[in-house]
């Protein structure tokens, strides 16, 4: 006689599933108990006539022979309401009602689970599953034992199909020859284990993977896309107010790493009332994984989000692989991609793209205020910096506003790659030495440099940009003008770094491969404090009106592609030519600011000159010896650039002479930097000290 189970003993040290698991086993033990006792055989060792007479007779198959001994055996009978308080138990159990619920588990493959389960908990349970197998080597569970112990149909069966195997609970036993047969063994997974016995949801193996939030469990920040986060709400809530079973959503959030896209979607989750679960994408699914431990991967993600209840968000996914979409998602995916989104693939999902916009200064404002005391760095208001950004430089908030500033240039990028290359900042607005004209022009593109967003966004004028919001312009004159030097002084002003494209250098004669070298440039310079300088504008520049051949054409293309670039770029973007008249006025129309530098004037030589040679050293001995800055200034008509260049070349002849410069040093050395020039000066015709 087998000892009976006492439920009430059990209940309390064992999960309600392993008591059913041991009283139906009891049961199932009975029933075979009594056909062997009708044809005694060896237990798997020998078979006895007696035997094979009752199997050939198919009563161990008859199910009404099998109810009829459990309604007249005493013992049998007395179990029945111990097992229906089981099945209450079981059925009323929270860690597998979800399983079988958010898993779409059939009645059949919870009891397998059950069995697989049971054996890892009480590893004893193998003696008896080969003791109702009538093999002792065959303690695994398998169809045919559930059959027998949970009285299923005799048509009950596994395929590959099932929800165990897709969902990755439990499996067949690698290595058999005939794994989906009723006899094939069968193993559960150890997140099923867990999950039915310590209620977890979310996997261990995915480690730091993942993350699970729950709303209201913890208070918000403010959200930094109002408008965005309000049409992602409606976008689902549209999907699903008809009660009806919404179809797979997918929101795909656009933007630079650091933007906030992670908080934005706990937000969306919070007014969803929605658990989330953070995946980062690039950890678990690196883009050089393999397909299958991608799809095991993407599995155990969604297995986990449907336990939970929770929607997805994928950080830093792969749009164009399909590994993270191998296993059914929850009803809602959120995806956040640094670039642009790929379009949708006819697989039933719905999915709208959400772009966030650059931050305005108030917001930038508003988030530092709402993690600092201190008051907001300037840094903060007038550079594109993004939320990361600024919680970075918060965190150095405490070692004063020196450790700010150096956090922010830190934080932004300021590498424009080898086709651009910084330039110092050495000069001040006093330094330039330019007509009132040129002067008042250079303010206003400062002013409008260091305004604008104060216009754009306070004043409401950024719905006139359309195109973009960043300051164009071109400084155009001849070479030593003042063209670099101008562009040096504003970047100090404003309190940005300046780099140097050389467009001579990024042109390409073959098709597309300028684009990609202006996209280059641009895209390393997205976010950065940099005002971009392109130099030798002239060499992609042209009179373009008539398209005549191929080259015209494309020439045209990257022109557009450079205007189209600085109009988007959010700096400010200054292109330097020497031959304005030879540049399409079509092209011109697109640019803010038309600065030209022109040679200087009479007043404006003097200046150069007498700032170029300084009557005293630094240690106060005398340099000059008679020069006469009014005879120079109107006599010799150079640029800034020339003069400078004469007034070190004169500076080397006396110093040479081991004397003070005079005007035949600086006569000489102008002589040779017009003849650079092509200049021809005739003999006698500059010689002197000056006047006579």
């Amino acid at each position: 006689m087998q000892p009976s189970v006492d439920l009430d003993a059990t209940s309390s040290k064992e999960p309600p599933f392993l008591t059913r698991v041991r009283l139906c086993a009891q049961r199932t033990a009975l029933w075979q108990q009594h056909q062997w006792a009708a044809a005694p055989s060896g237990f798997g060792l020998s078979i006895s006539a007696g035997e094979v007479a009752r199997i050939l007779r198919g009563d161990g198959n008859d199910p009404r022979l099998e109810q009829a001994f459990y309604e007249n055996d005493p013992e049998a009978r007395a179990l029945r309401p111990t097992i229906e308080d089981a099945d209450a138990a079981v059925a009323s159990d929270a860690a597998l009602s979800r399983l079988r619920q958010a898993l779409d588990l059939s009645r059949a493959e919870v009891d397998l689970l059950t069995l697989a389960v049971s054996i890892e908990l009480d590893p004893w349970l193998r003696r008896v599953y080969g003791y109702l197998h009538d093999d002792a080597t065959s303690g695994l569970p398998t169809p045919w034992l559930a059959r027998q112990v949970f009285q299923w149909p005799a048509d009950t069966s596994f395929g590959p199909g099932c929800a165990l195997l897709r969902w990755r609970l439990a499996r067949p036993i690698d290595g058999q020859t005939t794994p989906w047969s009723a006899m094939g063994a069968w193993s559960a997974d150890p997140f099923a284990v867990a999950c039915l016995t310590r209620g977890i949801t979310v996997d261990p193996v995915l480690g730091d993977g993942v993350e699970l939030f729950v709303p209201s469990a913890v208070s918000l920040p403010p959200c930094l896309y109002p408008s965005e986060l309000t049409a992602m709400h409606r976008f689902v809530r549209s999907l699903t107010c008809d009660g009806t079973a919404p179809p797979h959503m997918e929101i795909v959030i656009s933007a630079a790493n650091g933007a906030g896209k992670r908080m934005l979607a706990r937000q969306l989750a919070d007014t969803l009332d929605a658990p989330l679960l953070i995946v980062d994408a690039g950890a678990l699914i690196p883009r050089t994984a393999d397909a299958a431990n991608a799809a095991e991967t993407s599995i155990r993600v969604a297995r986990s989000a449907r336990l939970a209840g929770a929607a997805i968000y994928w950080h830093d996914v792969d749009l164009s692989a399909r590994a993270w979409r191998t296993a059914p998602a929850p009803f809602l995916s959120i995806l956040s991609v640094a670039g642009p989104a790929a379009p949708e693939t006819a697989d039933g999902r719905v999915r709208r793209t959400f772009h966030l916009p650059p931050l305005s200064q108030a917001a930038r404002a508003s988030l530092w205020s709402s993690r600092s005391p201190m008051p907001v760095p300037s840094p903060v208001v007038d550079w594109p910096l993004l939320p990361a950004d600024i919680v970075r430089a918060v965190a150095a908030a405490p070692a004063g506003i020196d450790a700010v500033l150096d956090a922010c240039k830190t934080t932004v990028p300021s590498d424009s790659g080898p086709l651009a290359s910084p330039l110092a900042r050495p000069y001040v607005a006093d330094d330039l030495v330019v007509t009132p004209t040129l002067r008042r022009h250079l303010d206003e593109l400062e002013a409008q440099a260091r305004l604008r967003w104060v216009v754009y966004e306070e004043w409401g004028f950024g719905r006139l940009c359309p195109m973009g919001r960043g300051i164009t312009a071109m400084f155009a004159g001849p070479s030593g003008t003042g063209k670099t030097m101008a562009a040096q002084v504003l970047a100090r002003s404003l309190g940005t770094e300046i780099h140097r494209v050389d467009l001579s250098g990024v042109m390409s004669k073959y098709i597309g491969e300028t684009e990609k070298h202006l996209r280059q440039v641009f895209d390393a310079c997205e976010r950065s404090n940099v005002l971009l300088f392109f130099d030798e504008a002239d060499a992609l520049f042209g009179q373009r009106m008539e398209v005549k051949d191929a080259h015209d054409r494309f020439a045209n293309i990257e022109i557009d592609y450079l205007l189209q670039r600085m109009e988007q770029f959010e700096g400010i973007s200054i292109l330097a030519t020497n031959r304005k008249h030879e540049i399409d006025p079509a092209f011109l129309r697109r640019l803010r600011f038309i600065i030209d530098f022109l040679p200087p004037g009479l007043a404006e030589r003097r200046e150069l000159w007498a700032r170029a040679l300084p009557a005293r050293a630094p240690n106060g001995d005398e340099l000059l010896d008679g020069v006469d800055f009014d005879f120079l200034a109107q006599r010799l008509t150079m640029t800034g650039a020339d003069i400078k260049g004469a007034a070190m070349a004169a500076a080397f002849l006396a110093c040479s002479e081991n004397s003070r410069i005079s005007m035949t040093h600086v006569m000489r050395a102008a002589r040779r930097a017009l003849a650079r020039h092509g200049v021809v000066v005739r003999a006698g015709e500059l010689d002197g000290d000056g006047p006579r």
